[in-house]
């Protein structure tokens, strides 16, 4: 379980009386897509013919620019976590992240989801003397894309929810 047992309402949007502004919302959704955006290719080298895992991410960008509803991208979340169920190592890991960064338009706390299954992913993509190493270094590269407007609220996040989840975010 990557979500916390009380909702933190800095994740919570305004109309639903938490303190996220809707702009913020979407910049978590578009870091959510590019941390699942950069292990794709570990589920895609897998199976090449399964696109749902890479709708997904589309689907999470789409919902940011205003272009589909939450309904649409949650049920694309959906079907890349599907995809991810009968598999093993990055690519399902891989699958996840996609998967939990479409549902970032329903619940924007799942931005750490993607984040964290991203590197599981990396860390499961190489000999386990280097997951640790590969790991790390697939943490720096996420919060080195992270929008300055959200930064703050992101690394207090993983911070908060770090043992949570698997403590991937010690880097």
């Amino acid at each position: 379980m990557i979500l916390p047992k009380v909702r933190d309402p800095r994740f919570i949007t305004l109309r639903r009386g938490g303190t996220l502004t809707d702009s913020d919302h979407h910049l978590l959704a578009l870091w959510a897509a590019d941390c699942a955006e950069h292990v794709l290719h570990f589920f895609e080298s897998t199976r090449p013919s399964d696109t749902r895992p890479h709708h997904a991410i589309e689907q999470a960008r789409a919902w940011a620019r205003g272009e589909i509803t939450m309904t649409e991208a949650r049920a694309a979340g959906g079907h890349a976590m599907e995809a991810a169920r009968d598999l093993t190592g990055a690519a399902r890991w891989a699958a996840y992240a996609a998967g939990q960064a479409a549902v970032t338009a329903h619940v924007a706390a799942h931005e750490l989801g993607a984040a964290a299954y991203a590197i599981k992913a990396a860390g499961a993509a190489v000999l386990r003397s280097e997951a640790e190493s590969a790991g790390r270094a697939e943490c720096r590269w996420q919060r080195e894309q992270l929008p300055e407007q959200i930064r703050d609220l992101v690394l207090d996040d993983e911070r908060l929810r770090n043992e949570i989840c698997w403590s991937v975010f010690d880097c």
